[in-house]
């Protein structure tokens, strides 16, 4: 422990160290407070009893016995964290204040970081599952968790903006490669690979802290001079650009794994659209000269579709597998197509349409439950990305 600082100057209190005189007072300064913490160059005058009750580290912390003549300010002992100045600010914000998500938003993840990795270091068990339960729900472990955040990301008009209410998958597989949390890493992974490679090198911005912007404003304290940075080996931090990217390892292992992708899509369209045999029960299968040629037809049709989407027409979303599996499914009971004179549905055989949506179904299962192999986070074999069918 040692002494305080106010947002003017440190001369207010005389006993305090000259190293301590740029420091900045936040919003989180009790008139009431007994212990002032020191993170950066920001200072927090808040209350013993509420860190104690919330944290058995500072409990513990706050037990030690102080000597007489140590050094306060603002009439307080202090202490100081090696942590983001931020990352304290949303910390306490969360104590004092509750941690509550109305609404799924991007700007929350800020927040939610700084909130979880100060939760898991000091033992703060409440707000770090509630930091988790929110992750989970933007980054599911279950292909049903999955197509709910998807449905949510789309709006009424059919829009789809992932990013307003996600943040950037880059920024969570740091927050999980640095806090060891493995059950959001195929989520992540595989959202990041649906962007091109040019996108995916170039990484994601960083996110807007505003007690971060509040220190710089009023000091000369910049993020790289800061000994902790928050950022994980997994991820590379350019404070120039403002941009976070890809470890090489990480890059390579994203990068594969959308290769994997496009390999299982691919091979899906071989033997279930391209080679598709009809249905035992396909209503066409006696007509002449082609049997069950409506339902040929109709899976070349979809082929068609499904190779402009895997290709890159369907702009941004080119190694989405599974959202390209469900726009096959959605084609067999569409009318709006057009026949050159009116609009109409698929003539396939409703015997056929069931079959196709049976393996369609299966597939993205198979997909989902082989994202963490594709992406190198599992050892288990899975075909080496390829569709293995029903």
């Amino acid at each position: 422990m040692g002494a305080m600082a106010t947002s003017t100057s440190i001369s207010e209190s005389p006993d305090a160290p000259n190293s301590l005189s740029r420091l900045v007072r936040s919003d989180f300064w009790f008139l009431d407070g007994n212990i002032v913490i020191v993170a950066g160059d920001a200072a927090f005058k808040v209350h013993r009893g509420q860190l104690e009750r919330h944290s058995e580290v500072f409990n513990d912390l706050f037990s030690v016995p102080q000597p007489e003549d140590a050094e306060r300010l603002d009439g307080c002992l202090w202490v100081e964290l090696y942590d983001r100045p931020s990352d304290v600010f949303y910390f306490l914000s969360a104590l004092y204040d509750g941690l509550y998500f109305n609404t799924p938003r991007a700007d929350d993840f800020a927040a939610i970081a700084g909130v979880l990795r100060l939760s898991t270091k000091y033992l703060v068990e409440v707000l770090r599952q509630r930091c988790l339960t929110r992750l989970s729900l933007d980054w599911p472990s279950t292909l049903a968790g999955w197509d709910q955040r998807e449905h949510e990301a789309t709006d009424s008009l059919g829009r789809y903006t992932p990013r307003e209410s996600c943040p950037h998958p880059i920024l969570l597989i740091e927050l999980a490669l640095d806090l060891d949390i493995p059950s959001v890493l195929p989520a992540a992974f595989y959202d990041l690979a649906r962007y091109g490679p040019s996108k995916i090198l170039a990484g994601a911005p960083l996110p807007p802290l505003a007690i971060d912007h509040f220190v710089t404003h009023h000091t000369d304290f910049t993020l790289n001079s800061y000994p902790y940075s928050g950022f994980s080996p997994g991820t590379h931090t350019n404070f120039e650009t403002n941009t976070v990217t890809l470890s090489r390892a990480n890059l390579h292992r994203t990068l594969l794994g959308r290769e994997h992708i496009q390999l299982f899509m691919s091979t899906f369209i071989s033997r279930e659209l391209q080679s598709r045999p009809p249905s035992p029960s396909c209503l066409f299968q006696h007509d002449t000269p082609t049997p069950s040629q409506p339902c040929h037809e109709s899976f070349y049709f979809i082929m068609l579709n499904v190779l402009r989407s895997v290709g890159g027409i369907a702009c941004g979303r080119d190694a989405d597998v599974l959202f390209t599996l469900v726009q096959a499914m959605e084609m067999l009971s569409r009318t709006d197509f057009s026949d050159g004179m009116k609009m109409c549905g698929l003539r396939m055989c409703a015997g056929c349409k069931r079959e196709f949506a049976e393996v369609a179904v299966k597939a993205r299962e198979q997909a989902w439950e082989a994202l963490p192999v594709w992406f190198g986070l599992s050892e288990l074999e899975v075909g080496e990305g390829v569709y293995v069918g029903l």
